[in-house]
């Protein structure tokens, strides 16, 4: 068992308030400050103020549909699944590629799909061209599904193909690595277990959550997560969560800790949504919590 979670803040008045907040919503409060004056500042913003009790419960406040994507229709990628809200009243949203794992098809990931498209995101959870590609050609499909989403999808018109983000699970964890060093104008990037055999991503500069089990036997968190979170720059916008006692395939069964995490990430940084920062930092913490660091939101 490694040392207490452990968290790296600045000491500032940002800081201090983010901490007072993080009071408030931790008991499902909600901030008292007027909507107006949000979305005069952050046109980007979506959705209500979060509580602890919104990103932990199913569904978030958006109500979503879906179709399939038959790889028989597009190229670079093997076709998928859409999810996204169904109200266009707030405008267009961000959008999300994810990858499946080594031999792994989407439905391993699936519940992550309604997920987080029900907090004000399109996702397209992917089909790999092949069960058996290796993290460069994930990263690469996943950035051909990004574009196919943005210029050819039914639903393009609901997103800003500006603020869009990639994530995967095992090889396409290590794949959401590639592509965030491929395309560093994405938004976020959420490697989930991620496996890779190039330990070094000095070059990352896209906003990075890597996200470990700590019984992780396949991409053991020493020798995957651990180092490709201290190879990312420390002047980069990142944050390593390791989930206590949880093994490589956590993120294929419904996981809380996880989608609040995941959705808080992509909600602070797709969305430039600061309401965010208190569940960024300090950051989570209780039993399913074994370590927790990062940069914190650099103002």
């Amino acid at each position: 068992m490694r040392s207490p979670t452990t968290t790296r803040t600045r000491t500032s008045v940002s800081a201090l308030t983010r901490v007072a907040v993080a009071a408030v919503l931790a008991v499902g409060g909600a901030l008292a400050v007027p909507a107006g004056a949000q979305a005069a500042e952050n046109p980007y913003e979506r959705g209500p103020a979060p509580t602890t009790a919104i990103l932990e419960a199913s569904r978030g406040p958006f109500a979503t549909s879906s179709f399939s994507v038959s790889s028989l229709s597009v190229s670079g990628f093997g076709g998928g699944v859409v999810y996204y809200p169904t109200s266009t009243s707030e405008g267009t949203f961000g959008a999300i590629a994810i990858s499946p794992g080594y031999t792994a098809s989407w439905s391993s990931l699936s519940w992550l799909g309604p997920r987080i498209a029900s907090h004000g995101f399109v996702v397209i959870g992917i089909e790999t061209n092949s069960r058996f590609d290796q993290p460069a050609s994930r990263g690469t499909q996943l950035l051909a599904a990004l574009d196919w989403l943005t210029e050819r999808s039914s639903v393009r018109g609901r997103i800003d193909a500006t603020r869009l983000a990639v994530a995967g699970h095992s090889m396409g964890g290590g794949g959401s690595l590639e592509a965030a060093a491929d395309r560093p104008s994405l938004q976020a990037a959420v490697p989930l277990a991620p496996w890779n055999l190039d330990k070094t991503w000095s070059e990352v500069r896209v906003p990075t959550l890597i996200i470990g089990g700590e019984y992780d036997s396949i991409a053991s968190v020493s020798s995957h997560s651990e180092p490709f979170y201290a190879s990312i720059p420390s002047s980069s916008e990142k944050a390593y969560l390791e989930l206590n006692g949880a093994d490589h395939f956590f993120p294929q069964t419904t996981n809380t800790p996880m989608a609040r995490q995941m959705v808080a990430w992509l909600k602070r940084f797709v969305d430039n949504d600061t309401r965010y920062e208190p569940f960024l930092c300090p950051g989570p913490t209780g039993f399913a919590v074994e370590e927790y660091r990062n940069t914190c939101p650099h103002s």
